[in-house]
Order: structure tokens, then C-alpha cells, then sequence
């Protein structure tokens, strides 16, 4: 089984970060007593809400060890512990992802649940990715595909006019929106190093070092055909991000 890498992950921490400061900001004017981060990962996104909500009792919970030991070193003065979405024992005022839900299956039994977990007049607030038809990511897929792995790397991402459905039957009042990040990386390779904490992760747990280098290159040799350079030398991720918020 692998794990997360939080030195990985953080190599982008402030294109990572910037969904979350735009999430808390839609909702900054709410005044949560509890809040429960969902996939906190290395904390960067709880500490975006202890910032916005600084009176708030906020929790960041993760399955990852590694991403939960380094929250705790990195933000001593917020709780983190190990967690699951699917298994929450305590209500608050705000629930809030950023970047997680796509991991977790059943996306009709998941929201309504997290609705379950709010007190009276609590939000959820959530940020998945939309980004499976992104250039980079059908190179990965057809990368696995002739390295013959199983697709481990599922994202359980539904379409928005699904979400507005599971939304409109669990929820009294929502907002749904999308955001497209222009990513400026400084070259090719950085765009491995990007999934290489998240998507491919799973690949090269699986691999041995020589087949996980290969499978490595194929991706990056085929990124380069792909991507032009910009004028400056960088080349551009475009991500695009779905957002709601549901009270």
C-alpha cells in the first residue's frame, strides 16, 4: 500500500494552496464555532482556514500518516489526526475539502452524508478537480495502459449537472461554480514532479526502480511533444477546478 508523500506534494504548495484561500474566501463572512478540514494533507489548507476563522475549534483530518505527521510538525497550534470522510462521529459548523473528494467513491451517498454531519444552518464547502481531459493526464492514462497497470488512480469526479442534482436533494441552498488555473511551471520535468505527488504515485509504488524510471520518461518525453515553451522557458498546466458550497 502506498503512501503520500507530503515533501512531494509540497513542491507546489502554492499552486496547491490558492483553490483553498479562493474556497475559505466565498464563505468568510460565515462565523463557524467547529470546523473539520477534509483531506488536510500536509495542513496547508487548514492553516488557509484558521487564518479566514481564527476563533474557529478547526480539525484537519487525513488518512495519509506522513501528511498528518507533517501538518502537526508544520502547524502546531491546529489538531490534526488520522481520519476518514466516511467516518465522522462529531457535527460542525463548517466542512470544508479541498482536493480530496475525487478519491473517495459514491459521490451520491458521500454528499449527502457530509450534509448529515452539520449542525443546524452549517455549510459545506468543497473543491474537487475536473482536470481528467487535461493533455497531461490522457498521456498518464495511455502511459498505464501500455505499461499494462490496472487503473489504480481512479477519481471518482461526477459531472456538475450530477453534483446539482445530489446537491438540490440534500441541501436548502447551494452555489456551484468553476475556476481554470494557469499553472506557469518552470519546464517539462515540473509538470512530472506535479503528478508524481498525487496521480502517478500509486504507478510507481507498484514499479521497480528501473521500470518506474522508464515509466517515468515515457510520460515526461511525451509531455515535451506536447506542451510548448513559453517565451520565458516556462510551459503552462491549465487546471481546471469544480467548486460548491451547500448549506
Amino acid at each position: 500500500m502506498f503512501n503520500w508523500s507530503s515533501d512531494q506534494y509540497l513542491k507546489f504548495k502554492a499552486q496547491r494552496t490558492q483553490p483553498a484561500i479562493d474556497l475559505a474566501k466565498r464563505i468568510e463572512d460565515r462565523n463557524p464555532q467547529t470546523v473539520l478540514d477534509i483531506g488536510c494533507g500536509p495542513g496547508n489548507s487548514t492553516a488557509v482556514l484558521k487564518s479566514v476563522f481564527p476563533d474557529a475549534q478547526i480539525l484537519g483530518i487525513d488518512t495519509s500518516p506522513d501528511m498528518i505527521n507533517k501538518a502537526n510538525m508544520t502547524y502546531p497550534d491546529i489538531e490534526f489526526r488520522l481520519g476518514d470522510a466516511r467516518n465522522i462521529y462529531d457535527k460542525y459548523d463548517l466542512i470544508f475539502s479541498n482536493a480530496c473528494l475525487q478519491w473517495i467513491p459514491n459521490h451520491k451517498d458521500l454528499i449527502p452524508y457530509l450534509m448529515s454531519k452539520l449542525n443546524d444552518g452549517g455549510m459545506l464547502a468543497v473543491q474537487i478537480p475536473m482536470n481528467g481531459e487535461e493533455p497531461l493526464f490522457r498521456i498518464i492514462r495511455e502511459v498505464v495502459s501500455e505499461f499494462k497497470l490496472n487503473s489504480i488512480s481512479k477519481q471518482w469526479t461526477l459531472e456538475p449537472e450530477e453534483y446539482y442534482e445530489i446537491l438540490s436533494g440534500c441541501s436548502s441552498s447551494f452555489q456551484t461554480w468553476e475556476t481554470i488555473y494557469y499553472h506557469d511551471l518552470p519546464n517539462h520535468e515540473s509538470m512530472l514532479e506535479w503528478v508524481k505527488g498525487t496521480h502517478i504515485r500509486p504507478y510507481l509504488a507498484l514499479l521497480s526502480e528501473e521500470d518506474g524510471l522508464e515509466f517515468e520518461n515515457e510520460i515526461l518525453d511525451r509531455v515535451k511533444k506536447t506542451y510548448p515553451v513559453m517565451g520565458d522557458g516556462k510551459v503552462i498546466l491549465r487546471f481546471r477546478r469544480f467548486f460548491f458550497t451547500a448549506r
